[in-house]
């Protein structure tokens, strides 16, 4: 299709009524387009879970315009959902069905399936096939979820932190899988608490706060405009004025952060004043901005207009 899979325009989700009610989604407009893979993420009570239902056609929004592939998540439902796959924080599988029995179970749900052993073959789950679901670690119980979201081999796939309980060589074969179904066309919206995974997986990111979104774009683009960060022990003398210093911050553990937008110039007048005094300066690191910073900087509401350090050298 030409046009975006996903468009919302001024989507609204209000629970309850009168003096009672409250509004968990303030009008957010978004598209996810052909192929990319679309990371929503938020902060505590963000509105996130409730802007999926609307997307997944769960529920119907109280105010604005939302289609997926150019219908009515819900009052197109039965042209809509064949064409999505979704993997919800917990399947809530039958504990006394084997693997394939789940799988088999939910093939008979979808219109145009793939078979139990292939899609367990995708999710490393082919030598697991006949254990029951309850003998399962969380981690498998996690991939037989995502195998039963993509059994019905849908243009749509929904990612509901898709490698909670996975361990790290899991979650990376989770990130090869999904890096392959990206590569054949298959469009994802993609929630997660791991902020490398979605700096790893996604196309664009969406941050949401309070019920609106307070970024969306690629990660170049998020990050774009927020300060890098210089930190090092404390060296008990004052800090040279840099240029580009918004803020100097000590965490009262005798490590102060300086937040820069011009971190190559001022991190070498740094070291070239550290140099002049014959200073050794321990714990240096810096930073580039990256989605955590920016992330921590929206939950917090952190942005503050700091004066530049004025210090003189």
């Amino acid at each position: 299709m030409s046009g975006p899979v996903i468009a919302a325009t001024g989507l609204r989700r209000t629970y309850g009524t009168g003096d009672a009610a409250f509004e968990a989604v303030r009008g957010i407009d978004l598209d996810v387009r052909p192929g990319e893979v679309f990371a929503l993420l938020g902060t505590n009570g963000a509105g996130k879970t409730s802007t999926l239902d609307l997307l997944e056609g769960l529920a119907a929004p109280s105010a604005g315009e939302l289609s997926v592939f150019g219908l009515d998540p819900l009052r197109d439902r039965k042209r809509v959902r064949p064409l999505c796959g979704i993997m919800l924080q917990s399947g809530g599988l039958p504990a006394e069905l084997t693997v394939r029995e789940t799988l088999e179970m939910w093939r008979g749900t979808c219109s145009d399936p793939t078979t139990a052993d292939a899609v367990l073959e995708r999710v490393n789950l082919a030598d697991r096939a006949d254990v029951r679901v309850r003998a399962l670690s969380g981690g498998e119980q996690r991939r037989v979820d995502l195998a039963c979201a993509l059994i019905g081999q849908p243009r749509l796939l929904f990612l509901d932190e898709p490698t909670t309980g996975l361990d790290p060589e899991s979650r990376r074969a989770t990130w090869r899988l999904l890096a392959d179904l990206k590569a054949s066309g298959v469009t994802m919206v993609l929630t997660t608490h791991y902020l490398d995974e979605a700096e790893a997986l996604a196309d664009r990111i969406a941050i949401m706060h309070r019920g609106a979104i307070a970024r969306l774009g690629t990660l170049r683009e998020i990050v774009e405009g927020h300060p890098a960060e210089i930190t090092v022990d404390d060296p008990a003398v004052p800090l040279p004025g840099l240029s580009g210093a918004w803020s100097a911050s000590s965490d009262g553990a005798g490590r102060v952060t300086l937040r820069t937008h011009r971190l190559q110039e001022d991190l070498h007048r740094l070291l070239d004043w550290a140099a002049g005094r014959d200073l050794d300066l321990t714990g240096l690191s810096a930073r580039h901005p990256s989605l955590e910073s920016v992330f921590l900087s929206v939950a917090d509401e952190a942005e503050s207009a700091a004066e530049p350090i004025g210090a003189q050298s």
